[in-house]
């Protein structure tokens, strides 16, 4: 396989991303990744990698561009959970900039970019997002239902809230399949919300399916983290490969 840093062209500038291309000929069938907090890093470069080992081709975007190319700090500290912490609170001003509506252009711009690509197969696209990512990758989906057939989001947090755009608000619009996996020990996504989704789910008729794992914590798929737990990790490869093959029925 090929990976790459290209750069995607946007209403806002442009966005830099890792690009993944399988081995041979194409047309692929592809798959979008929205990164968590931490950004482009070399585990976000193997992770679209083993995705893409598996016959899709991935892009996976910037969503911090505005601000400047990946890296935009020093992340050498993310398996010390003390610098961790630190860490994420530097990235704040750049996750509160990604808005509903910002997410809303970005998304079509990384869906035009992919569109406009020869190796990439005609027909709706997958998106899978980690953390901020999972959530985002949401909102894009239900902006989205007419180019986005399925979505992917492990451990992410602010799924539901009571703000008046809560992502979960919006399931109504979405016609493809979600496949939600929650940590356990994730205080960003309590029990009580992850009932507040699936209530929300349920009553849009939207096909999904909800799952907690247990022992996990918020970032469990990261192996670069101190958050990282090989086992959920393990599972969240089998139910993403699940839902991808069932998806362009491969």
């Amino acid at each position: 396989m090929q990976t790459t840093t290209v750069d995607v062209p946007t209403s806002d500038g442009v966005a830099d991303a890792y690009l993944v291309r399988p081995d041979g000929d194409g047309p692929f069938p592809t798959v979008l990744v929205f990164m968590d907090a931490f950004g482009l890093r070399p585990r976000l470069a193997e992770m679209a990698e083993r995705i893409a080992s598996r016959g899709y081709l991935v892009l996976v975007p910037n969503l911090f561009y505005r601000a400047g190319r990946a890296p935009l700090i020093d992340l050498s500290g993310l398996a010390d959970p003390e610098q961790r912490g630190a860490i994420f609170g530097q990235l704040m001003p750049f996750i509160r900039a990604l808005t509903p509506e910002v997410i809303r252009r970005d998304a079509g711009a990384y869906l035009d970019f992919l569109a406009a690509r020869d190796d990439v197969a005609p027909g709706r696209v997958a998106i899978t997002g980690y953390c901020m990512g999972g959530m985002n990758a949401l909102r894009a989906i239900e902006a989205y239902p007419d180019r986005i057939a399925a979505l992917a989001s492990f451990h992410a947090g602010r799924v539901v809230t009571d703000a008046p755009d809560s992502p979960h608000l919006g399931v109504g619009s979405v016609t493809g399949e979600l496949y939600f996996a929650h940590a356990d020990r994730d205080q960003s996504m309590t029990a009580e919300q992850i009932a507040t989704l699936e209530k929300a789910l349920a009553a849009a008729g939207v096909t999904y399916r909800s799952e907690v794992y247990p022992g996990a914590h918020h970032g469990f798929t990261m192996a670069d983290t101190a958050m990282y737990d090989e086992q959920a990790t393990e599972r969240h490869w089998a139910a993403l490969f699940d839902l991808l093959d069932r998806t362009f029925r491969r």
